[in-house]
């Protein structure tokens, strides 16, 4: 398994001082979506890259070892074997980055993993998701359950209202237990900015995440009436940009977004100040249309 990110000690002076420029943001993100996107065979081959970024997902209700054993068909072998031919690429093992599952329901994708011979990582959600809204000491042993089942990544939720009311102290504090839960597993913490408020705080909860251990920081869960967006992707990066750049962590966090991934990950490492071998993710299924 990957090493993990090193946290820092809680650094509230850097915090208090954070202030984003809304307008700047949002000219800025409309100049990217501005940008012609790539096509023919680099447009395929950036699709094909971003395929192997996803966290194929499913967080339903009424889910059951049969849909988790599908799910984990399609993470095994995401594109028809004809395009993967096609494109001479079907010698090359393309499987998605992890599947991702509730903590119920890692045990079913473990053993479908396994029957499938292949070692796709088992991502779980936890920590009350999506709303984060339970007792800390319960969201601390629903990682460790899963963990125990066999999870490798564990999807978090913060306390929205820690961001919200500006307690810094707290959050941190609950994100280094999270941290401390997972162990070996890695732990991607999930912000859900579309409920924090503003763009300044999606800033400060990113950089406190971080100092506190996250491996990965996530834009939302998907499940919030606001998601990803261009603005958030873009105050995300640069803090982890500046998160690499004060603390000279070479293993700063990986930031997962859920956006159309084409052309976008040139545009992402640039951001990020970093060179081209650093990896990024993307999460969820829905990005794409191969």
């Amino acid at each position: 398994m990957a090493a993990h990110c090193r946290g820092t000690e809680l650094d509230l002076s850097w915090i208090s001082k954070v202030q984003v420029n809304h307008a700047a943001v949002l000219r800025r993100a409309q100049q990217i979506q501005a940008r012609r996107s790539v096509k023919k065979e680099w447009q395929a081959a950036w699709l094909l890259k971003a395929v192997t970024f996803i966290d194929l997902t499913t967080l339903s209700g009424d889910d059951t070892f049969s849909n988790v054993q599908r799910l984990c068909y399609k993470a095994k072998y995401p594109i028809r074997a004809d395009l993967l031919k096609a494109l001479n690429m079907d010698d090359k093992g393309i499987t998605t980055a992890a599947v991702c599952v509730y903590p119920a329901r890692v045990c079913d994708a473990v053993k479908a993993l396994k029957a499938a011979g292949c070692s796709i990582p088992v991502a779980s959600v936890a920590t009350g998701f999506p709303a984060g809204q339970t007792h800390l000491k319960t969201r601390l042993e629903e990682i460790r359950l899963a963990v125990e089942d066999g999870a490798t990544e564990i999807d978090v939720v913060i306390n929205r209202t820690l961001v919200l009311t500006g307690q810094w102290e707290a959050l941190y504090d609950e994100v280094t237990q999270f941290r401390k839960a997972c162990g070996e597993a890695h732990l991607k913490t999930i912000l859900a900015t579309g409920e924090l408020g503003s763009l300044t705080n999606v800033y400060k909860a990113s950089l406190v995440a971080m100092m506190a251990g996250s491996d990965f920081i996530k834009t939302s869960t998907g499940k919030e009436t606001v998601n990803a967006t261009f603005p958030v992707a873009i105050v995300m990066l640069r803090a982890i940009r500046d998160f690499f750049w004060k603390t000279g962590n070479k293993r700063s966090p990986i930031i997962t977004i859920i956006l159309s991934c084409e052309a976008y990950g040139k545009w992402i490492l640039s951001n990020l100040g970093m060179p081209s071998r650093h990896p990024f993710y993307y999460s969820n299924a829905n990005c794409l249309s191969i």
